[in-house]
C-alpha cells in the first residue's frame, strides 16, 4: 500500500469525506455533530479574531476570557473564528452552553467579559450587548432573544460564499470536512474529466468576480485546450482597492473553501501547480492560509495521487509587494516571475501564454470560492440564482456613511437601495444619501438615480461602472464629489506603472486639473486662471483619450472617477469652476473663514495657531482674517472656544 493511500485512510477522509452523510456510522455521526457544534460537551466561547476583530481589541478580550476561566476554575473551549460581517460590532463574542443555542454578543471589550460570562453561565441575558442567537433544530433557544438570520442585516442576504465565515474555526480542517468540505473536490476528480468540469462551470454562467465579469468556464476551456507540458492556476488575492476587504475576510474565515475551489480549478485546466498571489500586508490571512495548506497536505488533499485518483496538486503562496497595478493579470505574472510588475499588451492572453510562457488561468478569491458550490449543487442550481446574464451572488464590502459597515452577500439582481437601506441601516445621522463608489478607485461614482439599479454586470456597464471586486463606499451630503474624484485620481496617478504615456501623463494631468479647480487663484498670477480654465475644458476629452489609448485594463478604467462624477454631479464642478464655491465646505482652497467681531473676545488662540499669520488683532480686542493670506485650513474654526469663527 502506497504512502498516499495510507494518508487517505485518515478517519476524517475515509469516514466523513468519502461517505454520504446518510451512511455515517453512529460514531461518525456523533463526531460530525460535535464538529458542527450541533452539540457541545462543555461551554464553548467563540471570539471574532479576524483582522477587524483584532484591531477592535479581540486579543485583549480573549485574555480577559482566559482570566475569567482561570479565576473560576472553569473548563471551556475558546475558539477563534473569522468575521461574520458586522465589522463595526467587533469584538464579537459568541457563547454556546451544552444543550442551548449559540448566542452572539457585540462590542465585548475586556472590561465587559466578567459580567457577560457571569450572566450567561447563570442563564440570564443582558439585552444591551446581545446581538442574537443562531437557530438550530437540535438545541434549546434562548427566550426573548432575536435570531441572527432574522436581523435586518442578515435577513435579505444570501450567504453562500460567506456561509461559514464567523461560524467555524478556520484553523480546523476537521470542522470544514464536517460541513461538507472537500466533497466537491472528491466528486470532481472521481466522477468527471477535467473537460467536463470546464463545461459544468460554463453551463453555470459563473463570471469573474474581480473585474469585468469574463466567463470563467470559457477562460478555463481555452487554457484546457491549449497544448503545453505545464499549466498553472493562480488565485489573485492582491486586494488593493481602498475600502475593499472581501478577500481578506473570506481567507481569514474560511480558507479551505478557497483551497478547494483552487484545487478543482487546477484539475479542470490541467494544472498540477497552483499559486495564491496575496499582498504581503495581509499577515493574518497569509498565516491562516499557510496553516490551512499544511492541514490539507497532512490529510492528503494536496500532493500527489490525491484520493488515489492519480491527480497531482501542489499549492504555494506568493506574496506581492502591494502595487495596485499588480491586480492586472499580466503585471501580476511579471511580478511572480521576478520582474517589475508592469502590464503587457494582449494578445497573447495568459490563458494561452502566461506564467513562464505556459497557459495560466488567473481567477480572484470570490470566483474560486463559488466553484465548490457549483460542483456540489450543479450548474442548473447556480444558473437559477440572480439575473439571466449575471448568476449567483456577489459579496460587497460596504463602508462609508452607513449605519452598519461590513460584509454583505446578496443575490445578483437586488438593488443598491436594499443593500444601503434595508441591510446596512441607511445613512448615518439621518443625513441624505449623495453617492456611492463601486468598482475600486478606477470604478465609478453613482448618484441617487442609481439606487434602484439592479446589481448585475450589464446594468452597471450601462451606467459607466463595473462590478470590480466588490468595494462599495457610501457617501452622504457632506461629501464633495470633485474632492472625491481628486482623491481617486491622486491614488491612480501614483499607482500608475508608468509604462504607457496615456496613463502615466494623462492621470497626472487630470489630477492637476482637479487640484487647480479646488483652489482660489493666487494674486499676481492671473495667467494661471486662463490655464486652469483651458484645462477644465479639456478634462472630459483627456479622460476619453486615456480610456481609449491606455495599454491595460487599469489604465483604460482610470478616468472613471472623473467621467462618472461629471455625469452625475456636473453642477458641483460648475460651482467650483465658476462660483469658486464648494457646497460641502470640503475643499480647503475654496473655503472662506470669517471672525464675528461681536463674539470674538480677543483670546488670541486663533492668532497663535494660524500657520500663515493670516489673523491680525490685539489681546482682548476683536480679530480679523486677511483673506489673501488665508489658506482655508480651518484651524481657527477648530480652536475657537466662543463660536466666533464661521465658514462660508
Amino acid at each position: 500500500m502506497s504512502k498516499e493511500t495510507k494518508k487517505n485512510r485518515n478517519p476524517y477522509i475515509a469516514d466523513i469525506l468519502l461517505i454520504p452523510p446518510d451512511q455515517y456510522s453512529h460514531q461518525t455521526a456523533e463526531r460530525v455533530a460535535l464538529l458542527r457544534r450541533e452539540k457541545v460537551e462543555r461551554p464553548t466561547i467563540f471570539v471574532g479574531a479576524g483582522t477587524c476583530g483584532m484591531i477592535a481589541g479581540a486579543s485583549q478580550t480573549m485574555l480577559s476570557i482566559q482570566m475569567y476561566l482561570n479565576d473560576h476554575l472553569m473548563k471551556a473551549d475558546v475558539v477563534e473564528v473569522g468575521c461574520i460581517g458586522l465589522c463595526q460590532f467587533e469584538p464579537i463574542v459568541d457563547v454556546q452552553l451544552p444543550g442551548k443555542n449559540r448566542i452572539s454578543f457585540k462590542n465585548i471589550t475586556p472590561e465587559k467579559v466578567y459580567s457577560l460570562l457571569d450572566a450567561v453561565f447563570n442563564n440570564t441575558i443582558d439585552s444591551v450587548d446581545v446581538l442574537g442567537q443562531f437557530e438550530s433544530r437540535h438545541l434549546v433557544p434562548w427566550e426573548d432573544v432575536p435570531f441572527i438570520n432574522r436581523l435586518p442585516f442578515f435577513k435579505k442576504q444570501k450567504r453562500l460564499v460567506l456561509e461559514n465565515c464567523g461560524l467555524i474555526n478556520p484553523s480546523s480542517i476537521e470542522e470544514y470536512l464536517a460541513r461538507g468540505g472537500y466533497k466537491a473536490y472528491a466528486k470532481a476528480i472521481q466522477n468527471y474529466t477535467s473537460t467536463e468540469i470546464c463545461e459544468i462551470i460554463e453551463q453555470s454562467g459563473l463570471r469573474g468576480r474581480g473585474g469585468g465579469g469574463y466567463a470563467t468556464g470559457k477562460k478555463w476551456m481555452i487554457a484546457r485546450q491549449t497544448q503545453s507540458d505545464q499549466k498553472y492556476l493562480i488565485c489573485n488575492a492582491d486586494e488593493s482597492d481602498p475600502g475593499a476587504f472581501m478577500d481578506r475576510a473570506l481567507i481569514e474565515g474560511d480558507p479551505h473553501k478557497l483551497i478547494e475551489g483552487i484545487a478543482i480549478a487546477a484539475y479542470a485546466v490541467g494544472a498540477s501547480q497552483a499559486f495564491i498571489y496575496i499582498r504581503s500586508e495581509y499577515k493574518k490571512a497569509i498565516q491562516t492560509l499557510k496553516n490551512a495548506i499544511d492541514s490539507a497536505k497532512e490529510f492528503g488533499l494536496i500532493g500527489s495521487n490525491i484520493l488515489d485518483s492519480s491527480v497531482n496538486f501542489y499549492l504555494n503562496i506568493k506574496m506581492g509587494s502591494g502595487a495596485f497595478v499588480c491586480g492586472e493579470e499580466t503585471a501580476l505574472i511579471n511580478n511572480m516571475e521576478g520582474r517589475r510588475g508592469t502590464p503587457e499588451p494582449k494578445p497573447p492572453y495568459p490563458a494561452t501564454q502566461g506564467l513562464f510562457s505556459h497557459p495560466t488561468v488567473i481567477n480572484n478569491v470570490e470566483t474560486l470560492a463559488n466553484v465548490p458550490l457549483i460542483i456540489q449543487n450543479g450548474p442548473t442550481w447556480f444558473a437559477g440564482l440572480g439575473t439571466p446574464t449575471s448568476h449567483g451572488t456577489k459579496v460587497f464590502a460596504v463602508t462609508g456613511k452607513v449605519e452598519y459597515n461590513g460584509l454583505v452577500e446578496i443575490e445578483m439582481g437586488r438593488s443598491f437601495r436594499e443593500i444601503i437601506y434595508d441591510i446596512c441601516g441607511g445613512i448615518k445621522d439621518f443625513k441624505d444619501f449623495k453617492a456611492m463608489q463601486i468598482g475600486g478607485p478606477s470604478g465609478a461614482c453613482l448618484g441617487e438615480a442609481c439606487l434602484d439599479l439592479h446589481i448585475d454586470y450589464e446594468s452597471l456597464k450601462q451606467e459607466g461602472a463595473m462590478m470590480g471586486s466588490g468595494g462599495l463606499v457610501v457617501m452622504d451630503e457632506s461629501a464633495c464629489m470633485v474632492d472625491i474624484a481628486r482623491f481617486f485620481m491622486n491614488f491612480l496617478q501614483h499607482e500608475s506603472c508608468g509604462k504607457c504615456i496615456p496613463c502615466r501623463e494623462g492621470t497626472r494631468r487630470m489630477w492637476e486639473i482637479l487640484e487647480s479647480i479646488t483652489k482660489k487663484p493666487v494674486e499676481g498670477q492671473e495667467h494661471q486662471s486662463l490655464e486652469r480654465f483651458k484645462g477644465v475644458l479639456m478634462l472630459e476629452e483627456l479622460a476619453t483619450v486615456v480610456a481609449e489609448t491606455s495599454l491595460c485594463g487599469l489604465g483604460k478604467t482610470a478616468p472613471n472617477p472623473v467621467i462618472s462624477t461629471l455625469r452625475y454631479f456636473r453642477d458641483e464642478y460648475e460651482e467650483h469652476i465658476f462660483e469658486r464655491k464648494c457646497r460641502a465646505n470640503v475643499c480647503n482652497g475654496l473655503r472662506t473663514f470669517y471672525i464675528h467681531t461681536e463674539k470674538c473676545t480677543g483670546c488670541t488662540i486663533c492668532y497663535r495657531k494660524c500657520p500663515t499669520s493670516a489673523i491680525i488683532g490685539t489681546q482682548r480686542n476683536p480679530h480679523f482674517i486677511v483673506q489673501d493670506k488665508c489658506i482655508g485650513c480651518g484651524i481657527c474654526y477648530d480652536v475657537c472656544k466662543f463660536d466666533a469663527v464661521s465658514v462660508h
